[in-house]
């Protein structure tokens, strides 16, 4: 090969490669650019660091109860802790069933977080549910150390026939008879409570209410000894009760009238009226107003100020 043609090739051979490598640099100064140019509030969504399932928390005959546990990252003292209970009825749902977006909330702000099981009815009529959460409560505290959670700090929250379950919890005491079965050396009361669209009076008649659930649910069970109305005293927790101004199947007045007798007995409580929202914040004619996620941001905050 002449020496001309040979440096020419040489040369051109020279030019492709920088051509190359200037290319490649450019493409990464981009990928460089378009990344530390990625907006900031834009978080990543964070799962709990760790989680347990069917935990046997009590057994009742031979019922064994479960719950999960979900537990938030880097836990190196006693954690103020959240008990999540699920509605539907009394008669359906399950401890995965619903409350996933408020637990991740929960875990990410610090909070170690259980989701009960109980007893359904018409298998197992009341007060079988609140036995069996009132004997969670017990057996948290029983295993806190186990489970790094502070005894002290306990909020319950629920939706529905789950709110109302938590707010038995915050106002009967051992008095009520519900404290039956296991741990009964440890307390069942908790420091904080979150009803959400729950029942809070049976002796009132709505359509969700006591006479359509009197024999499949509460097997006759007395009304009134079945209503956390029942059961408020000045020593009850603070509560946040949160109610859809559309709900038919378990009316506002319902949480209103538990608002009244709380403030009564100088319990702190505050009530949020949903606006748009049926039962399950289903929105009703428009966009429920406060959103799902500022509810969501509510149940942090309240359990932030009460059991942090």
């Amino acid at each position: 090969m002449p020496a001309s043609i040979y440096f020419k090739c040489k040369i051109w051979s020279l030019i492709t490669k920088m051509k190359t490598k200037l290319y490649i640099t450019f493409i990464l100064l981009v990928f460089a650019a378009s990344t530390c140019n990625m907006p900031a509030d834009q978080p990543e969504k964070k799962q709990p660091a760790s989680i347990q399932r069917d935990i046997t928390y009590c057994t009742m005959g031979v019922v064994e109860l479960k719950m999960d546990l979900y537990m938030p990252e880097n836990i190196t003292e006693p954690t103020p802790t959240a008990v999540y209970i699920h509605g539907g009825g009394w008669t359906n749902g399950n401890k995965s069933s619903t409350g996933g977006k408020d637990i991740r909330a929960l875990t990410q702000a610090g909070f170690v977080v259980f989701s009960l099981d109980y007893r359904l009815a018409p298998e197992y009529r009341f007060p079988a549910m609140i036995e069996d959460v009132k004997c969670a409560i017990r057996s948290i505290r029983a295993h806190a150390e186990e489970y790094n959670v502070d005894p002290d700090h306990i909020g319950a929250y629920g939706e529905s026939a789950g709110g109302h379950l938590a707010s038995l919890l915050g106002t009967s005491d051992k008095s009520a008879g519900f404290d039956v079965g296991e741990y009964l050396e440890y307390s069942s009361r908790v420091q904080a409570v979150i009803d959400m669209y729950g029942p809070a009076d049976f002796t009132v008649n709505f359509p969700g209410g006591y006479s359509r659930l009197k024999d499949k649910v509460f097997g006759g069970f007395d009304a009134a000894l079945a209503s956390p109305v029942t059961y408020i005293s000045a020593d009850d927790p603070p509560f946040l009760i949160l109610h859809g101004d559309q709900d038919k199947l378990v009316p506002f007045e319902q949480s209103w009238v538990f608002q009244k007798q709380l403030l009564s007995a100088n319990v702190p409580v505050t009530l949020v009226i949903v606006k748009n929202a049926g039962h399950g914040f289903r929105p009703v004619n428009g966009e429920i107003n406060p959103a799902r996620e500022e509810i969501t941001q509510m149940i942090v905050d309240f359990f932030n100020e009460t059991l942090k």
